[in-house]
């Protein structure tokens, strides 16, 4: 009775190692099979934010070339007005130095004339 105790504790405890063993193995592919789903999920998720990042990056340069071509407009603009308000200013100078000439002329002129009938009235003609 002694024997047939102790080979079924033997029978019982191979059989529980054995059984053990494999449950570990198919433990250990689960264990493994999830790893490699979370290293997929991280790897998808980093090249989800990579491409979030590029795309991110596209819109911030192509707001950033749009303003500078605003400026650029803005400033052929300004450019534009300060060259006609040069150019209106010139001709308001130049229009304002022919008045000027004229009015010269005409004082001389009248000035002439009042010498010629100051010389008449004087010599007596």
């Amino acid at each position: 009775m002694k024997k047939l105790i102790l080979s079924t504790a033997l029978l019982l405890a191979l059989g529980v190692s054995f059984t053990s063993c494999r449950e570990t193995k198919k433990a250990g592919d689960a264990v493994e099979e999830a790893a490699n789903n979370a290293a997929d999920a991280v790897k998808e998720t980093a090249n989800d934010a990579a491409d979030a990042a590029g795309d991110a990056a596209g819109d911030a340069v192509d707001a950033a070339k749009d303003a500078a071509g605003d400026a650029v407009d803005a400033a052929g603009d300004a450019v534009d007005a300060a060259k006609d308000a040069a150019g209106d200013a010139v001709d308001a100078a130049k229009d304002a130095a022919g008045d000027a000439a004229d009015a010269a002329g005409d004082a001389a002129n009248k000035a002439v004339d009042a010498a010629k009938d100051k010389v008449k009235e004087v010599s007596g003609h």
